[in-house]
């Protein structure tokens, strides 16, 4: 073995002796631990159970079913033009309250009115011209009624007499051409007359303006399909909701239903409509199947708008003024607790008597485990509505206040959010406590 340096030999000296002066400590943190271990072991073995609790009270369980839906008016109207034309004028805008009848715009209409006036002077011609037909089946009527006259005396032949009869005949039927023509012409006239009215565009419902499509200078063409100029909107004080429900969820709706809306515009406020119909024609979309609930809601102060998106939640059933308990405090069981009895049907007896020998045993209640004295203690309940996370209880021996278990350390469960932890069965915030703990 080397020699060890003169350099060296003052660190290992100081080394050592700094182990000298830290060993007596260590082996007093040994000595403490090993006390500690020793007095929890005397005091009781592992730490105490704590348990997670909530106070029941009262409160309203609502169950529903939520779809969204869009905001419309019961009476929509779209105006459009049945002529084609250059916009001269328009008297009204975006929100205007309109009247059934009330003017909206006009169209150019000169040229309408010529063809008015070719239509008119077609229905003159038409006229005269049944007037020259009549003069001449007078005219006819008289040559035949002479030359039939002649016949006996053998001044004209038998084919005189047939020639004067067909032209007789002939000027008969000129009449009634004549007459045709003139139902032609008045229609057309008619036409003409009520395409000419069709330049003034009239509201046809009392409502508000929620569209305007033109301008004034715009030309519309009707030739394969009306126009759209404006929308008008019925009375908005009364909307309805379109709202896509799950085939899942539609068999829990029915007429007159309540329903809460929440909309977006009003993130504070809660509107209410009742459902109004439930279509029957179904709607597929990515293999999601939905049908059209309508709601009708109230739209008195006129907040609402056409158009709107809104969360419709339907009241399906409700239990105001119950006791709640979480719904998670029906599936608590202590670790140690005896697994709930399930319904049985009895055996048939051995004597094989055929009386209804099947008959189910009593099947206990539903139960919830109440903090009492420091202990867990079961109580029967009869459990009502519910809503996914509360519980209505409509019967049994629970009491408004009872602290319901719905987790313990034991079970390794997360601390409560709408709880109180307790440790050993007492409260935080006081009461009773059981032996002190040193964690």
């Amino acid at each position: 073995m080397k020699p060890v340096t003169s350099s060296r030999a003052p660190f290992l000296r100081t080394l050592a002796g700094a182990a000298r002066r830290v060993l007596p400590f260590v082996v007093l943190a040994a000595l403490a631990a090993a006390g500690y271990v020793g007095y929890r072991m005397w005091r009781g073995g592992p730490a105490p159970t704590t348990y997670t609790t909530s106070a029941v009270e009262r409160g309203t369980v609502v169950q529903s079913v939520t779809a969204s839906g869009t905001l419309s008016p019961v009476v929509r109207s779209t105006v459009g033009s049945q002529v084609s034309g250059r916009i001269i004028e328009i008297l009204v805008d975006y929100n205007d309250a309109v009247k059934a009848g009330q003017v909206l715009a006009r169209l150019d209409k000169q040229l309408l009115a010529g063809q008015l006036s070719q239509a008119r002077a077609r229905l003159a011609s038409a006229k005269a011209e049944l007037s020259r037909a009549q003069a001449n089946a007078e005219n006819a009527k008289i040559t035949y009624e002479r030359t039939a006259a002649l016949l006996d005396s053998g001044a004209v032949s038998t084919a005189e007499v047939d020639t004067a009869k067909a032209a007789h005949l002939s000027a008969v039927a000129a009449i009634q051409t004549a007459r045709s023509s003139i139902v032609e012409a008045q229609a057309a006239v008619e036409n003409a007359t009520t395409n000419l009215e069709y330049t003034t565009i009239t509201s046809p419902i009392d409502g508000v303006v929620i569209s305007r499509s033109v301008d004034e200078g715009q030309t519309v063409a009707a030739s394969l399909q009306a126009p759209e100029l404006f929308v008008i909107a019925g009375d908005l004080s009364k909307m309805e909701l379109h709202a896509a429900v799950a085939e899942a969820d539609v068999g829990q709706l029915k007429d007159g239903m309540r329903v809460d809306l929440a909309f977006d515009a009003y993130p504070e406020r809660t509107f209410t409509g009742t459902v109004r119909q439930i279509r029957n024609q179904a709607t597929t979309t990515q293999n999601v199947v939905t049908y059209d609930a309508v709601v009708a809601v109230d739209n008195a102060d006129g907040a609402l708008r056409p158009g709107m998106t809104a969360t419709a939640t339907f009241i399906v059933a409700e239990a105001a003024d119950a006791l709640v308990v979480p719904q998670k405090a029906l599936r608590y069981r202590p670790a140690n607790a005896a697994p709930p009895v399930r319904p049985e049907r009895a055996r048939a007896p051995a004597t094989g008597e055929s009386k209804d020998e099947l008959q189910p045993r009593t099947r206990r209640g539903a139960g919830v485990w109440v903090l009492r004295d420091g202990k867990p203690e079961r109580v029967r309940v009869e459990a009502g509505l519910s809503d996914g996370n509360l519980t209505a209880i409509t019967g049994g021996e629970l009491r408004e206040g009872d602290l319901v278990i719905t987790a313990d350390s034991s079970q390794r469960s997360g601390a409560a959010t709408n709880g109180t932890t307790q440790r050993n069965g007492a409260s935080r915030n006081g009461g009773r406590r059981g032996p002190p703990s040193l964690f």
